[in-house]
């Protein structure tokens, strides 16, 4: 079947259209550069889709020339975005909210082929990228200063500016939230903004938001998508230009990109790992706490940041929760989500898948027990349990970033303390219990960005702060207004006299 003709239908997935929005002849070996379409000045690459192997296309890469002639252009068309009118910029956000929900089924069949996500998914994508956009269209028009007390004869107040030129890092799991989130409120505030996607999902994460934003009205110059390398992030993070980096990616990257921020003084803000934990205290109803536990650690094959990393159960439910988490594991059907109904997807490529299974098997040679799963075909990993899991397993010890639900025991809530903050990671975690107030109470000796009492560790509201602590990240720089205005723009003080005061020399 020709893929350029086919159109998404959850009710008639064969059905065939033309494609306009996302049409290949716009972005076939290119860039978005200066408000236009062009090849980037490094060697183009095939957008692969993981299920199948097949080329769904070609993408354009950039360059470390390409980031300095980008950011060249973006400053220059930042200082008349920055004086435009609030309406004008909040009506921009508003029609780009709009094109998500308009052109959704098409950007929906490309989350499904290139990023290998489950319908379910790609619409849950597409719908938090229309609340993003009409969250951050409601900035321009906030209060951006306040009026200080002075002890001199004159008007003193602190004033919210544009940060400049913001980069947007962006990677393969979730592309479109986790660029949207940072691209539409850096706008909304008046900055510009140059977005990198991970080359691996370079049509659902790049192309589409270039699509939105260009149909949106946005001026010329003040979204620029560069697809590449860690060459095209370096150059983003050290070039004069770019005043702020909004970076989401492995821990390991994050430093790196944390480190050569400050060596060039700049803002970064940092979304990184996670391995995070869900507590499931020994009053739980059981049935529902593995819902919860396969959901949070199955949902999109487990690339989620916030995934359920690892199940802390109380004793007297333990063998049970393992028993039951095992059976439905067992029943969770994987597969080709383009062409198959099934729960998991394929994992985004074989190094990915490698590391997964490296996981595993290197935990089952540690004493874990595989209680489910542990298998894949190609690069369709199993639905996996591991019971008998140690503190020192590497299942528990590391970020796995795939469908594995590692299950350890404890004894009280003490020992339940001990093993979630035995990590370096403190994104989420989730506690099931019948008292809420002790779930609260819990949560509170458990350093977290996030917390859900009765619910796993997945989700997101566009209207929410989101980050973590510790190796998870420079904490809540993302989602609702404070933590946007925070990090997208500048503090500036302003003084007025009715004329300039005297001095003594």
């Amino acid at each position: 079947m020709d893929y350029r003709r086919l159109h998404p239908s959850s009710a008639h997935p064969q059905q065939e259209a033309i494609v306009v929005f996302l049409d290949e002849k716009i972005w076939t070996g290119n860039i978005f550069l200066g408000g236009g379409w062009r090849p980037g000045r490094a060697e183009a690459f095939d957008v692969i889709e993981p299920a199948t192997g097949d080329v769904l296309g070609r993408s354009g890469r950039a360059s470390a020339e390409d980031v300095a002639e980008a950011a060249g252009l973006a400053a220059e068309a930042q200082r008349s975005w920055a004086t435009t009118p609030h309406p004008r910029r909040a009506a921009v956000l508003r029609r780009a909210a709009a094109l998500w929900a308009e052109h959704a089924e098409e950007i929906s069949w490309w989350n499904v082929r290139e990023v290998g996500a489950i319908p379910p998914m790609a619409g849950f994508a597409l719908h938090v990228a229309e609340q993003e956009c009409y969250e951050a269209a409601a900035l321009p028009s906030l209060p951006y200063g306040e009026l200080l007390p002075s002890e001199e004869p004159r008007l003193s107040m602190s004033r919210r500016v544009p940060a400049g030129v913001v980069a947007v890092i962006a990677p393969f799991n979730v592309p479109i939230i986790l660029a949207i989130r940072s691209v539409a409120p850096a706008l909304a505030l008046g900055n510009a903004v140059i977005l990198k996607p991970d080359p691996r999902t370079a049509v659902t994460g790049g192309v589409t938001l270039a699509r939105v934003f260009e149909e949106a009205g946005l001026p010329e110059g003040l979204f620029q998508v560069l697809p590449g390398g860690p060459d095209v992030g370096e150059a983003l993070v050290t070039h004069p230009l770019v005043r702020v980096i909004s970076f989401t990616g492995s821990t390991r990257a994050g430093r790196r990109v944390g480190a050569l921020a400050g060596e060039h003084l700049k803002r970064a803000h940092l979304e990184l790992g996670g391995n995070s934990a869900m507590i499931v205290l020994g009053d739980a109803d059981v049935d529902q706490a593995v819902a919860a536990a396969s959901f949070g650690s199955y949902f999109h094959q487990g690339q989620i940041c916030m995934t359920t990393g690892r199940h802390l159960v109380h004793e007297r439910l333990y063998d049970d929760f393992v028993e039951r988490l095992a059976a439905k594991a067992a029943a969770l059907p994987v597969g080709d989500p383009a062409r198959q109904q099934v729960v998991l997807g394929p994992i985004i490529d074989a190094g990915q898948r490698d590391k997964i299974h490296s996981l595993v098997t290197g935990s089952a040679a540690a004493g874990a027990r595989v209680a489910a799963g542990g298998t894949y075909q190609d690069l369709f990993y199993s639905a996996t349990v591991l019971a008998d899991v140690a503190d020192s397993t590497p299942a528990f010890t590391e970020e796995i970033f795939g469908p594995v639900a590692p299950v350890l025991r404890f004894t009280d809530p003490a020992d339940a303390v001990r093993l979630a903050t035995a990590s370096e990671y403190g994104l989420s975690l989730g506690i099931i219990t019948r008292d809420v107030m002790k779930g609260l109470a819990l949560a509170d000796r458990i350093p977290t960005g996030i917390v859900h009492i009765n619910d796993q560790t997945v989700s997101d509201e566009a209207n929410s702060p989101f980050g973590g602590v510790a190796a998870s990240g420079t904490g809540s720089r993302f989602g609702g207004a404070g933590a946007n205005i925070e990090a997208f723009t500048e503090t500036r003080w302003v003084t007025v006299r009715d004329q300039p005061p005297s001095y003594p020399f």
